[in-house]
């Protein structure tokens, strides 16, 4: 095991939890941005770091990094967003790890339903949540809702109702889910989503 590419990884992902812990206890994250300047930054710095690291390692698996910093690399990409050319290259390859047993099956559900969702298409496992036209946070489209729950379970994941149940208030609602709506469909497509 590499110790201390591992570091490295747990450390970038603990940044990113740090930052958005900061700005959520703010309000600032909710502002109708998908990404608000300084975690933009700290997303775009991981995202350069976690890209030279796949060139020279390839995915980070388990064997590589344990599985906390094989968690951390797939945390690191989840969040990279403005990067959808590294999302979706990085998609065939932790589906191999996953098939290796190498990585979680929840985490290349999660990164495949993160692009579905950007490229504004139905997702399979429902784990991307958004504002509704009622205001209320709710699954992102889903591909099958009659088999969402087995697709779930497949990976690992709990039925997508207790998911929905997690979701409590409404107090970072956007004040107006249109235009809301409308600039996260600008900013997409002005980073490469469509």
């Amino acid at each position: 095991m590499d110790a201390q590419l591992r570091q490295h990884l747990l450390e970038m992902a603990a940044e990113q939890r740090r930052v958005h812990t900061e700005l959520s206890q703010s309000g600032e994250i909710y502002q109708g941005r998908p990404l608000v300047p300084r975690l933009a930054e700290v997303c775009r710095r991981h995202a350069l770091a976690l890209e030279a690291i796949i060139k020279e390692h390839g995915w980070p698996e388990k064997s590589l990094v344990g599985e906390d910093g094989s968690h951390a690399a797939w945390f690191v990409l989840q969040h990279a967003i403005e990067r959808p050319d590294l999302q979706r290259r990085c998609l065939p390859l932790l589906r191999e790890a996953v098939a290796q047993g190498e990585a979680a099956p929840a985490q290349s559900a999660y990164l495949e339903d993160k692009i579905c969702f950007w490229e504004r298409r139905p997702q399979r496992y429902g784990t991307q949540f958004d504002w509704d036209a009622d205001g209320r946070m709710s699954p992102w489209v889903l591909e099958d809702s009659e088999r969402v729950d087995e697709y779930r379970a497949a990976v690992g994941l709990g039925p997508l109702q207790e998911k929905i149940e997690q979701f409590g208030g409404d107090e970072h609602r956007p004040a107006d889910v249109e235009r809301y709506h409308q600039e996260l469909a600008a900013w997409a497509k002005s980073v490469g989503w469509h």
